[in-house]
């Protein structure tokens, strides 16, 4: 079942599995090899191109392919923005970026083409196994391109009859709980606990940090995340403000502004609204291994649905995130203090990002515009004062 909202695209999609079912059925057969033999892939090829909230979310799947593959070579394809955290993953041999162009900033990426020639040229590396962990008929042509003996992903995107194992995909459960059952039908069992980390962040990416956070030693860090990555995700910034300036005064805390270089405006209208309050500017240029260490020492994350929110459940820290058209049944964090925040409307949620309800644009979104502060800073507090945070601050 294709999962597509717009109907005019689900009509070409579905049109396009239709002839990719029957090319597939013609060449199949004369471009299989051996999968690896009796001891399993030997080699084994990931997709994930996504940004990159969708990598951490594939996270604990990574790590369950190394947990069924322990002695496999395991490569794993990111855009570049996610190229140094892809390199921190324990459970990866090497990586590989393939920037598309539907995923890039305007005007930069590759097309279809130039996606599809350098899978090709990974042919040479004869894959046993490959897994693409979006479900989306552009990268499954990407994966089934590369020559695996045996490729692997979502029907419900599209593309499904140019792999040999296509799932249809649970929009009821977890985007990271469907990659997981997908490498499970891949190898046929359930994968052993492995103690590995998920991530493994570089000593120097955490003395990095150290330093950054040093003026708000001894004090509770709260992170505050302003940006939403997207207007149709973006809460508004004087209710992050509102909420960050109440956790200062009454809870002690000190503001973390983090974000990107591109967010500096809105890290800087945070330090304007709640001046004199010391707020640090953790709006990073030094990559996402920095960002992911300053995330490690915060004592709580405010946020709404972006990247830095799962990367901050990735190494640890509660979330506190403002939840609008996506849905947090299958995007939120699922740490044990971690809490969302959000209003029922018949509407919401949509799941409709990238192309969102035209009564929806060039505004903040109703779902999003009836969470008040009120409701965030309560949630933020109850994270605060049921968290333990003096061995932390008590530490050198």
């Amino acid at each position: 079942m294709l999962h597509i909202p717009d109907l005019g695209e689900r009509t070409l999609v579905r049109a396009a599995d239709a002839v990719l079912a029957v090319a597939s059925t013609i060449v199949r057969p004369f471009t299989r090899r051996s999968a690896g033999g009796g001891n399993g892939p030997r080699r084994i090829l990931l997709l994930r191109l996504e940004r990159i909230g969708d990598l951490v979310m594939a996270l604990e799947a990574i790590r369950d392919v190394r947990a069924l593959a322990p002695a496999a070579q395991i490569d794993l394809v990111v855009g570049s923005w996610n190229a140094a955290l892809a390199a921190a993953l324990p459970s990866i041999d090497r990586v590989e970026t393939l920037d598309a162009r539907w995923l890039a900033r305007e005007g930069e990426g590759v097309g279809m083409p130039g996606l599809l020639r350098a899978a090709r040229a990974w042919r040479t590396r004869s894959y046993d196994l490959a897994i693409n962990f979006e479900p989306d008929v552009r990268s499954n042509l990407v994966v089934a391109a590369a020559g695996a003996a045996r490729t692997a992903g979502w029907a419900s995107g599209g593309g499904g009859p140019v792999l040999d194992l296509a799932l249809d995909y649970d929009p009821t459960t977890h985007t990271a709980a469907n990659a997981r059952r997908l490498v499970e039908h891949v190898f046929g069992r359930t994968p052993p606990e492995l103690a590995r980390p998920l991530l493994a962040i570089p000593d120097t990416a955490t003395a990095a940090a150290t330093t950054r956070l040093r003026p708000g030693a001894g004090r509770p860090l709260v992170g505050v995340h302003v940006s939403g990555g997207r207007a149709i995700k973006q809460w508004p910034p004087e209710r992050f403000a509102d909420v960050a300036a109440r956790l200062a005064d009454s809870r002690n805390a000190v503001i973390v502004a983090t974000g990107a270089a591109s967010d500096r405006a809105l890290v800087g209208g945070l330090q304007a609204a709640l001046a004199p309050r010391l707020v640090i500017d953790a709006a990073t240029e030094d990559g996402l291994l920095v960002s992911a260490a300053i995330l490690a020492q915060l004592d709580l994350l405010v946020t709404g649905d972006t990247g830095p929110m799962h990367l901050a459940s990735a190494v640890g820290t509660p979330v506190v995130a403002v939840f609008g058209p996506s849905d947090p049944a299958r995007y939120a964090t699922r740490g044990p203090a971690d809490r969302v925040v959000r209003i029922d409307l018949p509407c919401s949620p949509c799941n409709r990002i990238r192309r969102p309800p035209e009564r929806c644009v060039g505004h903040t979104p109703d779902c999003l515009m009836g969470i008040s502060a009120d409701a965030v800073f309560a949630a933020a507090a109850t994270v605060l004062d049921q968290s333990d945070i003096r061995a932390r601050i008590a530490r050198p």
